[in-house]
């Protein structure tokens, strides 16, 4: 076992090179260049090793900051802390959101909330959070299909928090305490699809509550050319199920495609129902308004600090193109003036994620791209090619609201599953020191490289898992769930039975790091990235990140990843002249560093050493 007590000391010295340079002025004053208040700072780092990292407390007021100035970290509620017992079975007065919780099972409610997430604060500011991204929110049907709405994405009433999460006034509070700390809040959103309420009297029967189809996948999809010819579907909603929804239109069956279930392609993608959730119009004008409504009215209630949405490809461009820039334009007229959205696109082209950010007029997406570079890069080892081709269609995202640099980093989420699941899934067969090692490289290249990152909880606890789905939404809380608590999590002796908020987890202090990191030097947060090295027959893969902060300084970073070794090289110079003011990581910086080196010469260097 390759854990806790032999892996620290493996962390701060091979998972990570780093050296970091600064402009040489000295004629400068420390109110005259943020590059020189920051030189200064890396120097007081080094100085007083035992000084505390960057936190959300040490950056700019949160309505101040836009989202290139933000680590995020992507959290389940449900999964993550239990503050209050009293909430766990739900709805004391709506049946449909009551119930569910079994804490043995992995589709089920385990009993975290609202009041949860806030007593965890101080850990997730430690950890150098500063955004928090919370899966949906609002009340669901809290069972469907012999499974639980834990999740959120099963929702009934879009003006209330599911009661097994809490209250509205809890979510407030939760608000006004990340704001309190300096950090955000961002709502996951929904406006693909509701709760399964409508069924079909071909697929369900007259009562709604059959299954007629000899299949298991679904009632079949009917295009817009069989409805033209008459081939429809039959409405029926189940006796007692007429008003479950809020606000009341979304209860008539007139603002839903109604076409039955999506098989994932052609027009089907766009109009079927999303495993039998009910697919909403988004093509009919009446939806388009009501939807922006809705969630304009979540905006004044709650004031967030940006929204996720949810399948965003499974809803026609032209309803984001609409609805994308109105909220963002409501916001601002709130006092939320750096409001953002980003969409999920579950695509790993360029070309289809750009759509939404341009055509779209969506401000960002979750970069699948980037997601799938790293995992071709270091886990199935194909070399660095494709994190140049990745990088060399960056201009596909570029219009007058969106740029790479806005772009969503990540290495997994709560569907595909954990970057650690997938290195352990490997035909390489990973050790327990390479899994920790290419993990550590992966999260470091969401945050150095261009983009913003974004941390899966439970990844800086060593979480693994067993897959996708439910199979990655482990339990932060003590946890009871067989699947779960047997799984060997990296870098630790604990398991997923055990309360996984340890600010000592080798992985936590790291990431801790990384966003000191970022928060210190503004090339990594808005430099222009510029590929100087690859070659199939090289294990390396150089950057450069480039900001020009005030003349004659000009900011350049060099990110070296050198896939052999499962390491990073980090440095930050002055174009003219080389001088190290910190080494963080204590590591020895002649094997990277020389005064003449140009940046191709530092990556062939540094390989060769």
């Amino acid at each position: 076992m390759y854990k806790k007590n032999k892996i620290s000391t493996l962390l701060f010295s091979t998972a990570i090179s780093l050296s970091l340079m600064a402009c040489e002025n000295a004629g400068v004053t420390a109110n005259e260049s943020e590059a020189t208040t920051e030189s200064k700072t890396a120097v007081e780092v080094q100085k007083s090793p035992s000084m505390a990292n960057k936190t959300a407390a040490d950056l700019p007021h949160y309505l101040e900051r836009d989202v290139q100035e933000e680590v995020f970290y992507f959290v389940m509620p449900d999964r993550f802390n239990n503050g209050n017992t009293d909430n766990d079975l739900g709805s004391k007065t709506q049946p449909i959101s009551a119930g569910g919780l079994d804490k043995t099972h992995k589709g089920m409610f385990h009993g975290g909330d609202i009041q949860g997430l806030k007593d965890k604060l101080p850990y997730l500011k430690e950890l150098g959070i500063s955004a928090i991204w919370l899966t949906p929110i609002l009340r669901n049907q809290a069972m469907q299909a012999g499974s639980s709405g834990y999740h959120g994405y099963w929702v009934l009433d879009f003006t209330e928090i599911d009661p097994h999460l809490g209250s509205n006034d809890d979510l407030k509070d939760l608000i006004d305490s990340a704001h309190n700390e300096n950090i955000k809040i961002y709502f996951d959103i929904i406006t693909n699809h509701t709760a399964d309420v409508i069924k079909y009297t071909e697929c369900h029967g007259e009562d709604g509550l059959q299954w007629l189809v000899e299949t298991d996948k679904g009632c079949p999809f009917k295009s817009v050319a069989q409805l033209a010819a008459g081939d429809k579907y039959t409405t029926v909603i189940p006796k007692g199920q007429e008003q479950l929804k809020t606000p009341a239109w979304l209860n008539d069956t007139k603002y839903y495609h109604n076409q039955g279930d999506s098989f994932w392609q052609g027009e089907s993608s766009k109009r079927g129902d999303f495993a039998g959730l009910d697919d909403v119009n988004t093509n009919d004008p009446e939806v388009v308004k009501g939807m922006t409504e809705i969630f304009k009215n979540l905006i004044t209630e709650f004031k967030p600090d940006g929204f996720r949405i949810d399948t965003v490809k499974h809803v026609n461009t032209e309803f984001w193109a609409e609805f994308s820039p109105a909220l963002v334009k409501h916001a601002q007229a709130e006092g939320i003036k750096n409001f953002f959205m980003f969409g999920e696109v579950y695509s790993f082209s360029s070309k289809e994620l750009s759509e939404y950010t341009t055509d779209g007029n969506m401000q960002s997406v979750l970069d699948f791209a980037f997601q799938s570079a790293m995992t071709q890069s270091l886990i199935d080892q194909k070399g660095t090619k494709v994190l140049a081709t990745l990088f060399a269609n960056d201009g596909d995202y570029l219009d007058h609201d969106s740029n790479a640099n806005q772009l969503m980093n990540f290495t997994g989420n709560h569907d595909m599953g954990r970057f650690a699941y997938m290195l352990q899934q490997s035909e390489f067969n990973y050790s327990e020191e390479q899994m920790v090692k290419r993990s550590l490289l992966a999260h470091a290249m969401t945050y150095f490289m261009r983009g913003v990152p974004i941390i899966y909880y439970g990844d800086e606890q060593g979480f693994v898992g067993d897959g996708g789905d439910q199979a990655s939404r482990q339990d932060m809380m003590p946890s009871q769930v067989a699947s779960y608590n047997d799984d060997d999590l990296l870098a630790t002796d604990a398991t997923t039975a055990d309360d996984n908020f340890d600010t000592t987890h080798p992985i936590y202090q790291s990431f801790a790091k990384f966003a000191d990191i970022f928060y210190q030097y503004p090339a990594l947060r808005r430099g222009e990235q510029a590929t100087v090295f690859q070659a199939d027959d090289n294990n390396i893969f150089a950057i450069t990140r480039t900001v020009a902060m005030s003349k004659p300084c000009l900011w350049l970073l060099m990110l070296a990843i050198v896939l052999q070794r499962q390491t990073l090289a980090l440095m930050a110079m002055n174009i003219n002249k080389l001088q190290v003011v910190a080494n963080l990581l204590k590591m020895p910086t002649q094997r990277m560093v020389s005064s003449a080196l140009k940046c191709q010469d530092l990556a062939l260097r540094y390989t060769n050493k």
